[in-house]
């Protein structure tokens, strides 16, 4: 099995994701995936032979809506996806993050997570309307599987990377981890 299957077969094995994939599809956003976390997190836990879950600290909602970027659309996406299903909601249109690191305009969300600061951080997963799961993954899949963080020097933070480490606390959670320059 492919590792691209291997994610989405341990994400259609995932109930706690997968009605969280189902709700944030009944937002009807553009171009839209759950990731960061959603994703990563799972595969650490897999490669570590953890049964349970990592607890989430949110489920990132990325979206890219050029027509409507308003910080405030964002607020009201997350509070209606609390009413369907109370979780800790982070909704952010990508066509605006762009202005936070000061660059040119994204031209997608795929563009956008390209950007963010861990390599094995920058994937996502969208449920599409005939219930097949679509990855979003501008560096690939390899990294995942490496057991590594790896800081994406396309982001250019290295103290971002290096802060997010420490806070984190993924070396402790995932003690097979080393950190690597991308």
């Amino acid at each position: 099995m492919d590792r691209q299957q291997q994610i989405i077969l341990w994400l259609q094995q995932d109930n706690q994701r997968m009605i969280a994939l189902r709700t944030a599809r009944r937002l009807g956003l553009n171009d839209w995936c759950l990731g960061a976390g959603f994703v990563r997190n799972l595969v650490w836990d897999r490669r570590h032979g953890y049964a349970d879950a990592t607890p989430l600290n949110d489920i990132d909602v990325i979206h890219f809506d050029p027509q409507r970027p308003e910080a405030e659309r964002d607020r009201m996406l997350e509070a209606r996806l609390q009413q369907w299903l109370p979780q800790p909601w982070s909704v952010k249109n990508q066509a605006r993050m762009h202005l936070r690191g000061g660059r040119a305009p994204y031209r997608d969300s795929e563009d956008a997570i390209s950007f963010w600061t861990e390599v094995e951080t920058a994937i996502g997963v969208r449920l599409n309307a005939d219930d097949s799961l679509t990855l979003v993954a501008p560096f690939g899949l390899d990294a995942l599987f490496n057991d590594s963080i790896t800081f994406n020097a396309k982001n250019g933070d290295l103290s971002a990377y290096q802060r997010r480490v420490a806070e984190k606390g993924w070396l402790a959670r995932w003690p097979r981890l080393r950190q690597v320059k991308f």
